[in-house]
């Protein structure tokens, strides 16, 4: 039995598309990293419980620091994107969250530049609060050391590859390095929206992509480019098409991150077949039933799609592409 709700959420269910094919399927992933790190800071004594913890977030890890902050005691404040939906709203309003939203923003950049700002402003006016700072503080990566385990054990022997979307670097990023660190062969792809500055795609500009949760238009602190061996920029497009090759296919209702990774896990098993390939499903596909999945009857064949094989960022281009990490930059 669970202590409490977000401890039951927060588990993933590994599902097995074929013998050497898995979707790593999360309801809502950020729950172990809110809860890892809420923990880690009570545990050092940085916070005390009735403390009031703040970050900024476009709306899964609001929800994920609520629920962290019910389960410990502790007060909870987010500056929020424009794109928190209603649902995300109602939920941490009867948490007891707070939540106030910057106004409207001409670029996913200058949004997520007045959201750090608004906190700045209210950390001088209230420094007893504890900015968590979920793009930049790597103790993000502690509370996914549990998926690493429950990969390891329901997947026991033989080398891997886990491929997965790239916002903080905190999911992907973590669960690889607690995979190798138990001495696992373990391959890790990267995937990464067209004008995200995480990977160096920001000149090539995408200006249907909503893909939440992925990407960056400032420098996050907590991504370790180094532990990533491969890198997939995909399109909004090209995503839509995977998440709904994959419902079809599958029955697993994800987000649009989702379907390009599984887009990429596809491509590299052609490359490479002595893995096996786990691809990330980081949330399900509700927030984005009308924007993508209404769009069902124009999504392309996937089996028509494959990436540009790239050896440099300069050659960057729609609607996929795909390139050996490090890349040369020219």
């Amino acid at each position: 039995m669970h202590a409490h709700i977000a401890e039951a959420v927060k588990k993933p269910d590994l599902i097995s598309l074929a013998p050497d094919l898995a979707c790593l399927r999360f309801e809502t992933m950020k729950i172990y990293s809110a809860l890892g790190a809420v923990r880690q800071l009570l545990a050092s004594g940085a916070v005390e419980p009735g403390d009031t913890l703040i970050d900024s977030s476009s709306g899964i890890y609001a929800q994920a620091l609520a629920l962290a902050c019910h389960r410990y005691g502790m007060k909870c404040h987010i500056v929020g994107s424009t794109t928190v939906d209603r649902s995300t709203r109602v939920q941490l309003e009867i948490l007891g969250a707070t939540l106030e939203q910057v106004p409207p923003s001409r670029n996913l950049r200058l949004d997520q530049e007045l959201r750090v700002r608004r906190i700045a402003e209210i950390l001088a006016a209230n420094p007893s609060y504890h900015w968590m700072r979920q793009y930049h503080d790597d103790i993000h990566y502690s509370g996914y050391r549990e998926v690493a385990e429950a990969i390891g054990k329901d997947l026991p022997t033989g080398p891997l590859a886990l491929v997965g979307g790239v916002g903080s670097g905190a999911s992907t990023g973590a669960i690889a390095s607690y995979l190798r660190a138990a001495g696992r062969d373990v391959s890790l792809v990267g995937v990464q929206p067209f004008g995200s500055v995480t990977f160096g795609s920001e000149h090539v500009a995408d200006p249907d992509m909503i893909i939440a949760g992925i990407g960056s238009a400032i420098e996050f602190e907590n991504v370790r480019h180094e532990l990533y061996d491969r890198v997939h920029w995909v399109n909004f497009e090209c995503a839509v098409s995977g998440a709904v090759a994959l419902l079809r296919t599958s029955g697993i209702f994800a987000g649009l991150s989702a379907g390009a990774a599984y887009l990429g896990a596809l491509w590299e098993r052609r490359r490479d077949d002595s893995r096996t390939y786990v691809f990330i499903a980081a949330d399900t596909g509700h927030r984005y039933v009308e924007s993508a999945y209404a769009r069902h009857e124009q999504a392309l064949d996937i089996e028509t799609l494959k990436p540009h094989e790239i050896t440099s960022l300069d050659q960057l281009r729609h609607p996929w592409s795909t390139a050996p990490w490090p890349a040369t930059t020219s």
